[in-house]
């Protein structure tokens, strides 16, 4: 890793320049702002990984001379208490990082900058705020496709969650407050990971659709139509045309899933043929075959 392209800055940037850069990708990537992001919080720590070392003419000269290893010839550690995404001193929160935020976001650090800029928790606050939880619930394909809305038992709440149409599969929502109380009576929020259960035709690849259908030999050979199923739970008539071969493959545009946030965008669904070869055939249907081979050589 890069630090000066991880803060996306030059080796020639000022101390003030690395201190601007770290404090706009802090609140850009920091993992209460990114909830579906699960990225995020891996950003986040590189981010302070690197101002750790560059914000001290030290470590950042020696980072320029060894590179990512100039710890092993430091023979000392990161300097700093613990100070983990909600703001806590030692403990608690998502993951913990050896920073100071002080020098970068005034007195009371970052917790106390986040809490002015978008209404965070910090200090003994967060501290006794209560746990998130985290709770699954299961949907079905034609569900995701439709949206839903179900109704979930979870910490002695029943709660109805709405499901937008495009869903996609572990999508993760956030419910806040809906989390255990803490002691200072502010709840902790609720995770909820949805799981779209597979279907018996369809197969979901992104936004599209993907099912086989069965051909017989004569459409496939002259051409036709078949009926085909939809998610939705109609059928439609498609044209097979001449000479079609097997597992060939057809494309039906916005027949797939609505992509999720945009109501009016859909994927497309991809049909594999299968054709169907007789097996039992009439002495008429046989002669004429035979009668077809001969033709052929």
């Amino acid at each position: 890793m890069d630090y000066y392209k991880t803060l996306g800055i030059t080796k020639m940037a000022s101390a003030e320049d690395i201190k601007k850069a770290f404090r706009k990708l802090a609140i850009k990537y920091h993992p209460d702002k990114n909830t579906d992001n699960p990225k995020a919080e891996q950003k986040f720590k590189e981010i302070n990984e690197a101002y750790e070392t560059l914000k001290d003419p030290e470590k950042r000269k020696k980072y320029d001379q060894y590179g990512k290893d100039y710890q092993k010839y430091e023979g000392a550690g990161a300097a700093g208490g613990h100070y983990d995404f909600g703001g806590n001193r030692n403990g608690g929160g998502y993951a913990q990082y050896e920073t100071n935020f002080d020098d970068a976001f005034g007195q009371g650090g970052f917790g106390s900058f986040f809490e002015q800029m978008f209404g965070g928790q910090s200090g003994a606050s967060a501290a006794s705020a209560g746990r998130d939880l985290e709770a699954q619930m299961s949907i079905t394909l034609q569900e995701a496709y439709f949206g839903t809305s179900k109704t979930i038992s979870v910490n002695k709440q029943q709660l109805r969650i709405n499901i937008k149409a495009g869903t996609t599969d572990n999508k993760k929502l956030r419910l806040k407050g809906k989390g255990e109380k803490g002691a200072n009576g502010q709840s902790g929020d609720l995770y909820i990971y949805v799981k779209v259960e597979k279907h018996p035709t369809f197969e979901r690849k992104g936004d599209d659709l993907y099912c086989n259908v069965k051909v017989d030999l004569y459409a496939a050979v002259l051409g036709g139509k078949v009926q085909i199923p939809t998610i939705k739970g109609s059928t439609i008539n498609i044209p097979i045309p001449k000479g079609a071969q097997n597992s060939q493959k057809l494309r039906l545009k916005n027949l797939g899933m609505p992509i999720y946030g945009k109501s009016d965008k859909f994927g497309d669904m991809f049909i594999k043929l299968r054709i169907e070869i007789p097996t039992k055939l009439t002495d008429k249907e046989e002669s004429l075959f035979k009668e077809l081979s001969r033709l052929k050589n």
